[in-house]
């Protein structure tokens, strides 16, 4: 080892003058490293999935809905073949965003009229990311789209950074909707 290398520093702490080797101190550099990299993954990466976890349907409903996928299994089930970005088809289960949103009270069919209409959905994720979708889009008496709250894939449940719930909006041709990591459905009326 070269001379350089042991070099010693000498740090004042609390009024005393303290001795570091120049290794030690690359020790405490690398440890502190790793200790900010293991809390950015432990913040960043999705955890494990817990029974727990539960899909927040919320705003101005008659009723907010906290759902757990033990409850969209009662619920009318749908499936959707889909074409991940790394070209592997998967068919993907959920219920309904309409169905979820009947579920909750929210206008459907000869009810969203007038005032009604100028709502939104607004989906959020856990990584912060949202997307929005208007009632009138998933109507079956309007748009009529298939967006998919899909929990499934495969026939297993959602893994880590998928899930445990998902939008998947088959029809759309470039897939920025299709949400990952749902965790809350927000209803929001513009006009009351």
């Amino acid at each position: 080892m070269t001379a350089s290398r042991w070099r010693i520093l000498y740090v004042k702490e609390k009024g005393q003058i303290m001795k570091i080797k120049r290794h030690t101190l690359w020790q405490l550099r690398i440890l502190g490293s790793i200790f900010i990299l293991g809390a950015f993954a432990y913040t960043a990466w999705p955890q494990a999935q817990t029974d727990q976890t539960v899909l927040a349907v919320t705003g101005d409903i008659p009723a907010s809905l906290h759902l757990k996928t033990e409850d969209l299994d009662k619920m009318p089930q749908e499936t959707a073949e889909v074409q991940e970005e790394d070209g592997v088809s998967y068919k993907y289960t959920g219920v309904l965003l309409r169905s979820l949103l009947e579920s909750a009270g929210a206008p459907t069919g000869k009810t969203l009229r007038g005032k009604s209409l100028a709502s939104y959905v607004l989906a959020k994720a856990r990584d912060g990311y949202q997307v929005v979708f208007t009632p009138a889009e998933v109507d079956p008496t309007f748009g009529n789209e298939r967006i998919l709250v899909a929990y499934k894939r495969d026939g297993k449940s959602l893994f880590g950074y998928q899930g445990p719930f998902r939008i998947l909006c088959p029809n759309d041709k470039a897939g920025a909707r299709s949400l990952r990591m749902l965790e809350s459905l927000e209803v929001v009326r513009l006009r009351k």
